[in-house]
């Protein structure tokens, strides 16, 4: 199964394109509907696919984490994510994915794994309501193959924060408010459990800020807040502080959004912050080559707060000497 996951440096190349590689793999047939659904993970967070090893139960763990096995000496837990999402397929899952993001390792467990699809983000859209409201919001976009079967990427990252509750109000009590409240940040993120992250983050700032579900929808805003600021005879450094973004979102990658922002001079000294569980130094000097000025890892409040603070201050001062 591993021979799935070659050629790595090839897929690294994709970043900036505006492409990915997803691999497709199956939970199972849904009891409910008797249908067996598609589903997709980024590449660039499957460290491997194996046989489930024997998975080891531990007390005191959400109902869908199996347990634990030990990966070359490293304990990793297990997730059914049919179980997670709440499908009774009745079919062994005897498949674990290994993923790696966000500063975690983790198992999921699917029945079965079809193959690597390489596409464009532009393929992937935003889903609706109706179709993924039986999965309670966990999709994040939605593509259509060839053979008129739909794909729908989970959004891992509320599996990791459900399954570990790594996001305890602890972590946000500590962040210093700026004591400006004359900041404002756009961003954007497809995951509703980074972006609600991120709004307690600026909220205990005291820093403004208007959101976005992919790269797309944040362009379109800035384009709006660029017209607004032509109008009125402002520069639009002036509106916006910072841009922060997440990677991975469908129609638009945080990639192709940093490339806008960075060739268009209306946003000239906007600092653009990226901000993804995709953590791995080639991804933050992905990031760097397409004009990127600063890289954090997501999942880590405090250290988002410190960078946002450190940035808004340096960025204010050279807006203020050249004004």
């Amino acid at each position: 199964m591993s021979e799935l996951l070659k050629n790595i440096d090839a897929r690294t190349r994709l970043a900036g394109t505006n492409k990915l590689e997803i691999l497709l793999f199956s939970l199972g047939v849904d009891q409910r509907t008797g249908r067996r659904e598609t589903f997709g993970i980024n590449v660039f967070k499957v460290r491997e696919v194996m046989r489930t090893p024997q998975v080891t139960a531990a007390p005191d763990m959400p109902s869908s984490v199996k347990g634990m096995v030990s990966l070359r000496g490293a304990l990793v837990p297990v997730v059914d994510l049919a179980q997670y999402v709440g499908m009774d397929s009745g079919t062994p899952r005897d498949i674990m994915i290994v993923t790696e993001y966000a500063g975690h390792t983790q198992g999921f467990l699917v029945e079965s794994v079809d193959t690597i699809l390489r596409l464009d983000w532009a393929q992937m859209r935003v889903p609706p309501e109706m179709l993924t409201s039986n999965l309670g919001g966990l999709v994040t976009a939605v593509t259509e193959l060839q053979d008129n079967r739909l794909v729908m990427m989970l959004d891992v990252e509320r599996v990791l924060a459900e399954t570990t509750k790594y996001d305890d109000e602890f972590l946000f009590t500590s962040i210093t408010p700026l004591g400006q409240n004359n900041f404002t940040v756009v961003f954007a993120d497809d995951s509703s459990v980074a972006r609600n992250q991120i709004e307690r983050t600026l909220n205990a700032l005291g820093v403004k800020f208007i959101g976005a579900i992919n790269g797309r929808a944040a362009w379109d805003e800035l384009q709006k807040i660029a017209n607004s600021a032509d109008a009125a005879g402002k520069r639009v450094r002036d509106l916006v502080h910072l841009i922060l973004t997440d990677v991975e979102m469908p129609e638009m990658d945080g990639y192709i959004l940093t490339k806008h922002v960075k060739s268009d001079p209306r946003f000239a000294g906007i600092p653009v912050l990226m901000h993804s569980s995709l953590s791995s130094m080639s991804n933050q000097q992905l990031g760097i080559s397409v004009g990127v000025d600063e890289y954090v890892s997501k999942f880590e409040p405090q250290r988002l707060a410190d960078t946002l603070a450190r940035i808004l201050r340096q960025s204010a001062a050279a807006s203020a000497a050249t004004a």
